[in-house]
């Protein structure tokens, strides 16, 4: 909320919005923030007299005609050295990002389509099965908000199942050339180092000046504990690169002069973000309305020079966002298979608070087995910034705290702190107390949020803490810089080092059956008709999305790994996966235990039920599944002896499951 000063060391921002204001870069001496805007732009400067300006002469002096002063000559050319030198140095920092990103994904690089995260193998192929869906809406003008590709014939509203239009439609070049599996690497490496290279573009360009501290917050904001932990899994939630620019243009509108253009722009910033995720876009908005809160809460006659514009520019976002996410918003919450709140298990995640000084599993002082029971699971690792992190975090606020930008980022760090901490409060794992988050956890759209996860704006706060610290420390005045430079570094060695980035673990899969690879399905399942795995699709079996994923999804499966409403029925709460099946947990048991049960006739008419509710055309279980004898065995009690066709036993079904069967 304060305003930008003129940069003597450094020419304007040539990509700098015209017309808006620099509203947050703040001074080393923290000055009151004025109650109008200031146009970006370089500095104005009072003409110099004649008498001082280089090359002058003095009265009646004769001047050399056509002579031009040197050091008229000199300014441009140095301004344009030090706008190269920024340049450079902007490169440097975002080379050294996405190395970083590199450096973290490089085992899944090693082999896209046979390496996974260790610890969780959903996710990644249900990423991989969107981004192929993603191509069928490019290329075949596929309905890009609900799917029967899979669950079928129920389908999936993949509306409310963050199916990252806005990053697979780009991303279909690369999923046709390299599949799925690249393209999803692919995200994640441009997710984490996209994310850090725009809170640095923010930071450099509108809060410090000093281009070190931009990197050193931006490093936090891109390589978090809690963006390593969704890297995962989750490049819907680690791909942030515009939230930054959303929070600027936010701020912007608290002191411009054209709110319905700066309102249009915030307006298609929320409308892509809402195609990459919505819990992520709902959590900025938040946030923003937090910081503001408690900056005006300090500065009250701000609120009356800022609520105009503000008002103005978000009722413009509101109606131009709102038109244009109208229809998908209705699919989301009134469209086939829309649910409404999640599933109890999911609601109820929340950070231990031992989780805000234990270092991330994915970090170099991280430890897999100390934080089992600090967070619900490894891909939530939403807090984990490490005792020396946290505790330099409040060194900084108390140090800081009479600038009233430091108090509010302190306030709003602290609020989703304690909402993350979800509807119980625990200690290592030990129950405390309820949380206020009991209280909200019932409202529209916070019903639908994953409580651990406001932990992430916990994170950015703490980034732009470190941006604004370093550069304070480096603007401080005392005899001995060398010393303060050197306790500066120290400072940050101490509290980044424990959690400093290390490669995801990972492990290998299974590669998709050569009968899929080479077609051989294609003789068997019809345009209406499904392919049925053993064991049925689920969400502990997400293999066979992968599968279809790689053909494009030019075949149909029953269940899969997804979030639909209770027994199908659209407006119940969502849960995970389709409607229950009893063949299918009858398989995942087999494939579980190892043991062969003995069926009896009412078995054998509810598997095939399903099957011809499924519409199956085949029954394939590959050679290499774990437990594939007794598998074998289980659904030869049902189907009959299977016949092998390349690398899968198959059973056709398709006499059994036609309508006239």
């Amino acid at each position: 909320m304060t305003p930008a000063e003129p940069r003597g060391d450094s020419p304007p921002d040539a990509d700098a919005p015209t017309g808006s204001a620099s509203v947050t870069t703040v001074a080393p001496t923290a000055p009151e923030p004025p109650a109008v805007p200031e146009p970006a732009g370089p500095p104005a400067t009072a003409p110099e007299p004649a008498a001082t300006k280089p090359g002058a002469t003095k009265p009646g002096a004769t001047k050399p005609a056509a002579t031009k002063p040197a050091a008229d000559e000199a300014r441009p050319a140095a301004r344009r050295r030090r706008r190269w030198t920024l340049r450079r140095i902007d490169l440097a920092v975002h080379g050294v990002f996405l190395l970083a990103a590199l450096w973290v994904t490089s085992g899944i690089w090693a082999d896209p389509a046979g390496r996974v995260a260790a610890l969780y193998s959903s996710d990644p192929a249900q990423v991989q099965f969107f981004l192929a869906h993603s191509v069928r809406v490019v290329l075949h003008g596929e309905f890009p908000f609900y799917t029967d590709q899979f669950n079928y014939p129920d389908g999936v509203n993949l509306m409310a199942n963050t199916a990252i239009l806005a990053l697979g439609i780009p991303m279909v070049p690369v999923t046709l050339l390299f599949g799925p599996a690249v393209s999803f690497v692919t995200l994640v490496t441009l997710g984490l180092a996209g994310t850090a290279a725009a809170w640095y573009r923010v930071l450099s360009r509108h809060v410090v000046r000093l281009r070190l501290a931009a990197a050193v917050g931006a490093w936090f904001c891109g390589f978090s504990p809690a963006m390593l932990s969704h890297a995962n899994w989750h490049p819907n939630i680690i791909s942030q690169f515009l939230l930054p620019f959303i929070v600027w243009r936010v701020l912007v509108l608290t002191r411009t002069t054209r709110p319905v253009r700066d309102g249009a722009l915030l307006a298609l910033l929320v409308t892509v973000q809402a195609f990459i995720n919505e819990e992520i876009l709902l959590f900025t908005a938040l946030a923003c309305g937090v910081f503001l809160l408690a900056v005006v809460a300090q500065r009250r006659a701000l609120w009356a020079t800022a609520w105009r514009p503000l008002g103005i520019g978000m009722a413009v976002c509101a109606v131009l966002a709102g038109a244009l996410l109208a229809y998908p918003l209705y699919v989301q919450f009134a469209g086939p298979m829309a649910y409404h709140g999640l599933s109890d298990t999911v609601r109820d995640y929340g950070n231990d608070i031992a989780a805000f000084f234990a270092p991330g599993s994915t970090t170099l002082g991280g430890n897999e087995r100390a934080n089992v029971n600090l967070a619900p699971n490894y891909s939530e690792e939403n807090a984990f910034f490490g005792w020396s992190l946290s505790l330099l975090t409040v060194g900084i606020v108390v140090w800081l705290r009479r600038e009233v930008l430091v108090r509010a980022l302190a306030v709003t760090g602290a609020f989703f702190a304690v909402l993350s901490l979800g509807e119980r409060v625990s200690w290592w794992d030990r129950d405390l107390f309820t949380g206020p988050w009991e209280l909200l956890v019932h409202l529209p759209l916070l019903d639908a949020v994953v409580p651990t996860r406001f932990g992430m704006i916990t994170g950015v706060v703490i980034g732009v803490l470190l941006a604004f610290a370093v550069e304070r420390a480096a603007a401080l005045r005392v005899p001995d810089r060398r010393t303060v430079r050197i306790l500066t570094v120290a400072g940050l060695v101490l509290a980044l080092l424990p959690i400093a980035p290390m490669p995801l673990r990972v492990t290998s899969r299974p590669p998709v059956p050569a009968f899929i690879t080479a077609d051989r399905w294609r003789q068997y399942v019809g345009p209406d008709q499904t392919l049925v795995s053993v064991p049925v699709p689920s969400m502990g079996n997400t293999d066979p999305m992968r599968w279809a994923a790689s053909t494009d999804l030019a075949f149909k499966i029953p269940g899969g790994y997804f979030l639909a409403p209770r027994n199908g029925v659209t407006g119940d709460p969502g849960r995970f996966g389709g409607r229950p099946s009893g063949i299918g947990d009858l398989l995942e048991e087999v494939a579980a235990t190892g043991r062969t049960p003995k069926l009896d006739d009412r078995q054998r008419r509810r598997f095939l039920d399903e099957l011809r509710h499924w519409r199956a055309a085949i029954v394939v279980l590959p050679l290499n599944e774990p437990n594939a004898e007794p598998l074998r065995r289980t659904v030869e009690q049902l189907l009959g002896p299977a016949r092998q066709e390349l690398d899968v036993w198959l059973w056709d079904v398709r006499t059994l499951t036609s309508q006239s069967a």
